[in-house]
This record gives C-alpha cells, structure tokens and sequence, in this order.
C-alpha cells in the first residue's frame, strides 16, 4: 500500500510512469546516484552541498527531473540532509521502511520510484513533518520562488 504526501493511502503501481533497468539506470546515475535512487542506500550525513544551500529553487528528482520541493520548504533541521516540511504537489509518495529493526516511512519519487529518503513527524511548522532527503537523489535548479 502506498501512501501520498497527502496522507491519502493509493494502491502500489505495478511499474512508474518512467521505469528503466538497472543498466539503463546505471548509464544515466553516478555510482552515489543509483546507489540511493535505485537500491535504497543512504549518503553518509553531512556530505551534500545542498544542505546547506539556501538560494531560491526547485529541487528536481536526479533520476528523472520531477520537480519535488521548493526552497520555500526548506529548511536547516541539523540532521546533515536536506530537510523540507512539504513536497510539492503530487511529486512524492510514502511506503512503509522497515529496514534496520525498525519502521519508518521512506519517500520515493512518484515518477520514477527513486527512492529520496524518509518522512519523519518531528519538523516545523505548518507540517510538523521533516522531509529528510539524501542530497545526492536531488538536483537544484535555481530560479526565483514566489
């Protein structure tokens, strides 16, 4: 079962609007990329540039270029990854993580199924959520918000 950013639960799809094999994938991502993107792993903290960055942007899905947050989101939680308290509409969704002994909530790119990093309930206002994001899954595109 999958759950959108909405909270509204939707039934898993089969295959994504944009689905590759792993070799295609592979020509396309860098090692760190597809790593994280296509097999779930994890940058180490405190090793992206972009969770620093506070220019006014969008960043895209580095796997398929889907706008999925706004830097009008962002924000610095302390973590050492990109954090945001809201996607963009109708650009990510949720499935259950229960990896490592525990449960969480992993985020992954509507579009493709890249996977971004997890959601967690402890972020700021309006939301209370934290998206918790591995910069390596995202790109920036600067541009001017609002």
């Amino acid at each position: 079962m999958l759950k959108s950013a909405s909270g509204y639960a939707e039934a898993a799809p089969e295959t994504f609007e944009i689905t590759k094999s792993d070799d295609e994938w592979k020509k396309e991502l860098t090692p760190e990329q597809f790593d994280v993107l296509r097999k779930h792993g994890t940058e180490r903290a405190g090793t992206s540039p972009l969770d620093q960055n506070d220019a006014a942007g969008i960043y895209d899905c580095a796997g398929c270029d889907l706008a999925l947050f706004s830097s009008a989101t962002k924000f610095h939680s302390g973590t050492g990854w990109p954090s945001f308290w809201k996607p963009l509409d109708n650009a990510v969704a949720t499935t259950t993580d229960n990896s490592f002994f525990m449960t969480r909530t992993e985020v992954h790119c509507r579009r493709c199924g890249g996977h971004l990093g997890h959601v967690f309930e402890d972020g700021p206002k309006p939301t209370g959520l934290r998206y918790c994001m591995n910069g390596v899954a995202l790109k920036f595109i600067p541009k001017a918000i609002g």
